[in-house]
């Protein structure tokens, strides 16, 4: 029996090119105008430096969700939650994708897996609001948070968002502060307060960093996925605290020659992933100029998530900081 062999008219498939082009001509005016606006606006924002921030004697950042692992046994995603332990306070930051909607999700899976127990949280730290950070798409549309698609009892714990957020019906007792400028959070730990930038599809993007007074040490800073670029990150640093930098921990976002949320063989991490259009987008002197800016701060420890950065993107950021450079894997904590 023969196949029978559909033709798609010439005439449909150059309607579609059209209408695909001006979709992205579109898209791409947006981004030109959203980044000038954005960038506008962070020129003339100016924070006065924070007094009496207080200071912290121990420090240890677990990766509890990223892309690596420290053995086969935990599990990995495209996504970012850190257990950070600030003296007696322990502060869970981002809640991973769950892509699979699972319950209980890997987060939840690595949590018991590496004996952490959600009775252990104090507070919940919230970088931006996107996917792989909130626990998943349907997350992200309601804007809502998840630990995992199933009950998980948190009590009514502080959740700090540099944006307007909901627990979801999975996880209700959290009660969400939306922080709109830097603010002590608790002696020694900060929020840098949301830092904007104009992504292309996305659009206008909060993140806030936070960030941790080491006492005899300086401010280490842990990232959720760099949007708004470190050199932003550091600028906004410098003006908020005296002390130096000692540590960057997290994600800086550079899917370049390569990404870890492709679809099918489209880098969408990649098209997403600057405030210009994919065909101007990232690309190795976004890379160097990083490496310069964070050269600059003469920090003493880097650890970059692999969440959302090529893997040829963190060779380049470990061959330029061999002495400082610590692999950030989930299950290996690092001790500061």
């Amino acid at each position: 029996m023969r196949k029978k062999i559909v033709l798609i008219p010439a005439g449909f498939i150059a309607v579609i090119l059209v209408a695909i082009i001006a979709f992205l001509l579109v898209k791409a005016s947006q981004v030109n105008a959203g980044r000038e606006e954005t960038n506008a606006l962070l020129d003339r924002t100016v924070f006065p430096k924070l007094a009496n921030i207080g200071s912290i004697n121990t420090l240890s950042v677990l990766p509890i969700i990223d892309f690596l692992a420290e053995n086969e046994d935990l599990r990995t995603e495209p996504g970012v939650s850190y257990l950070v332990r600030a003296d007696d306070t322990t502060i869970l930051m981002d809640v991973g994708y769950n892509a699979g909607e699972e319950h209980p999700s890997p987060l939840l899976q690595n949590m018991k897996a590496l004996n952490v127990k959600l009775s252990d949280i104090d507070m919940i730290f919230i970088s931006h609001l996107h996917v792989d950070h909130l626990g998943g798409m349907r997350e992200m549309k309601k804007g809502e948070f998840s630990l995992s698609r199933g009950p998980v009892k948190l009590g009514e714990i502080p959740v700090y968002a540099p944006s307007p957020l909901r627990p979801s019906e999975w996880n209700s007792g959290p009660k969400v502060r939306v922080l709109s400028e830097p603010t002590v959070i608790a002696p020694g730990i900060v929020s840098t307060g949301p830092i904007p930038r104009f992504l292309f599809l996305v659009g206008k993007t909060d993140e806030q960093v936070l960030a941790l007074n080491l006492k005899g040490k300086g401010i280490v800073l842990v990232i959720g996925c760099g949007h708004p670029t470190v050199e932003r990150i550091i600028q906004r640093a410098k003006m908020l605290f005296d002390q130096p930098i000692y540590a960057v921990i997290g994600g800086l976002h550079f899917p370049v020659k390569g990404g870890r949320g492709n679809l099918g063989p489209i880098n969408v991490q990649y098209i997403v992933g600057a405030d210009r259009a994919p065909w101007r987008g990232l690309d190795e002197a976004d890379v160097d100029h990083a490496i310069e800016a964070i050269r600059k701060e003469r920090i003493s420890i880097l650890s970059l998530s692999p969440h959302d950065s090529s893997d040829w993107s963190l060779e380049r950021f470990h061959r330029a900081f061999q002495n400082e450079w610590v692999d950030l894997k989930v299950g290996k904590e690092l001790l500061l």
